[in-house]
This record gives C-alpha cells, sequence and structure tokens, in this order.
C-alpha cells in the first residue's frame, strides 16, 4: 500500500505516528489493522443507502430559503427555529439548519451582523530622535480609597527617553494637548511630520487632542481597540516604573507627592537607568547622539582586555553597539527580517 509506505517512511525518519495519522486524514487503529495483515486498498465502502430522515433537496432549499430570507439572515438558528415553532411552522431542528449552513459555508455572520476587520496600525521607522514618539496614561493610587491619579507620559521611540509627563487629577483631552504643545517647546522640535502613537483611551480621541495635532501637522497612529501589542514602548515604561524597587507601596499621600516621585523618577530613567534595548546606555545619552562614542569606548575596553588576556576569549569580543532602526508595530515581512539580521 502505498499510503502505509509513505507512513512507515516518515516514521522511519523520526516523524511520530499519530502526527503522520492527522496529516492524512486516518486513525492510528487503521495504520495498526493495515500492518497486521495485508488488505490491500482501503476497503471500507461506507453505508450502501442514505439515511432515512435525510432532508430532501427541496427540504435542504427550503432551510437555505429562510436562513437568507430578509426576516432572518440577521438571526441564528437558535432564534430561528423558535420563532417559526411560535408560527406554528417546523422545517428542521437547529442542528440541522447548523449542519447544512455549515456545508454551504455560510456558518457566518450574515448582513449587517457581520462584525468590522481591524487592520492593523501603519509600520513607522525612526532612524534618530524626535521622530516617533509614543504616549498614553496610568493610574496612580491616590490618598482616597477608589481615587485615582493620572500619569501623563510622552516617550521617545527611539531613544527611550521620557520628553515629557504631567501627574494630574483627572484624564482630558486638554491636559493632553497642553502637555504635547509644551514637549515640542521643550525638544525644540518641529512637530510638523512628527509622528505620535497612542491607544484607543477618551483623551487620545478627544476633539481637542485631535485638533491640536492637526493644527501642529503631527501624524497620528492610533492601536486597534483592545489590542495593547499596539503600544508597546509607552507599555513597557510604565512596567519600568511601577515595578521598580522605589515605587512606593502605599498610595501617594497627595498629587504634590505623586508629581515629586514621578519626577524623581524620570530623572533617574533618563540620565542613570542603562536601557537594554539601547544598548545599555541612558536614553539622554542615546537622545543627544552622545550613545555612540560611548559604545565605541566600551569596545576599545574589550579589544584591550583581549589583546592582554587573549587566552579568555574563544571567540570575538562582545559587540557594543545598539540599533540604527526602531520600529514601531512593524510589519510581519519587517520581523521577519528583523529575526534573520539577529540571527546571523
Amino acid at each position: 500500500m502505498k499510503i502505509l509506505e509513505l507512513i512507515e517512511e516518515a516514521h522511519a525518519a523520526g516523524a511520530r505516528l499519530h502526527r503522520c495519522c492527522h496529516e492524512l486524514g486516518l486513525s492510528p487503529r487503521t495504520i495498526q489493522r493495515w500492518r497486521a495483515q495485508d488488505v490491500g486498498d482501503d476497503r471500507r465502502f461506507g453505508p450502501k443507502t442514505d439515511p432515512s430522515n435525510k432532508l430532501s433537496a427541496t427540504e435542504r432549499r427550503r432551510v437555505l430559503e429562510i436562513a437568507n430570507s430578509a426576516e432572518f439572515r440577521d438571526m441564528s438558528p437558535k432564534q430561528i427555529v423558535p420563532t417559526l415553532a411560535d408560527r406554528e411552522v417546523y422545517v428542521a431542528s437547529e442542528s440541522t439548519f447548523y449542519r447544512v449552513l455549515r456545508e454551504e459555508n455560510q456558518l457566518a455572520h450574515r448582513g449587517r451582523a457581520k462584525p468590522p476587520v481591524s487592520q492593523p496600525p501603519a509600520e513607522h521607522v525612526a532612524t534618530g530622535p524626535r521622530q516617533v514618539w509614543s504616549w498614553d496614561i496610568t493610574y496612580l493610587r491616590g490618598p482616597i480609597t477608589g481615587m485615582f491619579l493620572y500619569l501623563y507620559l510622552f516617550v521617545d521611540v527611539w531613544s527611550r527617553k521620557i520628553v515629557a509627563f504631567s501627574v494630574e487629577g483627572s484624564e482630558c483631552s486638554e491636559l493632553a494637548s497642553q502637555l504635547l504643545i509644551q514637549a515640542c517647546g521643550d525638544e525644540d522640535v518641529d512637530p510638523d511630520g512628527l509622528v505620535i502613537h497612542n491607544d484607543n483611551g477618551g483623551p487620545m480621541k478627544g476633539a481637542t487632542f485631535k485638533a491640536t495635532m492637526e493644527q501642529l501637522g503631527v501624524i497620528p497612529s492610533l492601536s486597534r481597540p483592545r489590542v495593547s501589542d499596539d503600544n508597546p514602548f509607552s507599555e513597557a515604561l510604565f512596567r519600568t516604573l511601577k515595578y521598580c524597587p522605589a515605587y512606593p507601596s502605599k498610595p501617594f499621600e497627595s498629587l504634590e507627592a505623586a508629581r515629586a516621585w514621578v519626577q524623581a523618577f524620570v530623572a533617574w530613567y533618563n540620565e542613570v537607568h542603562l536601557h537594554s534595548a539601547i544598548g545599555f546606555v541612558t536614553p539622554s545619552d542615546r537622545h543627544e547622539q552622545r550613545s555612540d562614542a560611548i559604545l565605541e569606548h566600551r569596545q576599545a575596553v574589550y579589544e584591550e582586555a583581549r589583546r592582554r588576556h587573549p587566552e579568555r576569549w574563544s571567540g570575538n569580543t562582545r559587540a557594543w553597539k545598539a540599533p540604527r532602526e526602531v520600529f514601531l508595530n512593524p510589519s510581519p515581512e519587517t520581523r521577519l527580517q528583523l529575526q534573520h539580521a539577529i540571527a546571523a
């Protein structure tokens, strides 16, 4: 038997029997039976007659006509069958409706009930600072149980530097607009052409913030609803903030206390923290283009250490480098290219 020979060959090469059977739509018990005796080609023919309760062609068309009619096309069989029963009409059971629709590839949302398909956000690439920013709002526990303070953070995607922050007692698009204008002024950046990515929160979609971005010429980038991976830089920054050893275990006593703590954190994060994603340099050093000299100096130190003690290295020294390009929401093709570059 050719099929059995193919399975035996794959099994001998190391493939598991149940996986081979799964690919061919067979049961492992069938292969065991074929091995036990030489039965030649598969002699199973299935039932010789149709079931006595099989729907006729006319009844089958009737099921499809009802399911696709203007009255019932937005309903599921669970709603169609009882509605017909209330009218003293029986056509078929729920399971029969489902089976017929499945066989006709119609077991899906029909009509206007079909849900919209969300597209992933556009890919953006930053080759230097002040090109692509990401921002979001996170909660900080306030002095009263159930009351929260709101931390607004803008981060430069390429350098990971926090370019603007604010702690407020509420979240709204007006405060976000003010912080965006302040960030552009502090960074001395021309906002025309600057990409700013955010999620689907209320302040992000507020009319005031949208109008401010349009006025400044900012290019908006929006996450898909309920997809946190579309805003990874802000989410990663918030995790660093809330899981650092200095983060208070108790709620902040006041709005001023929260602002003071966040200001100290931002100073540490920008000026002291050695960020792993940018070659273990500080965000400020990379933002101000000082990181290349730092990495070159580290490389020279390692090369000198290898020259003095070559027996300690079996290959090249550690490559002190940082990515030249940083992608926001890379496409599947870009992800594959990046994986190949890392493997190489």
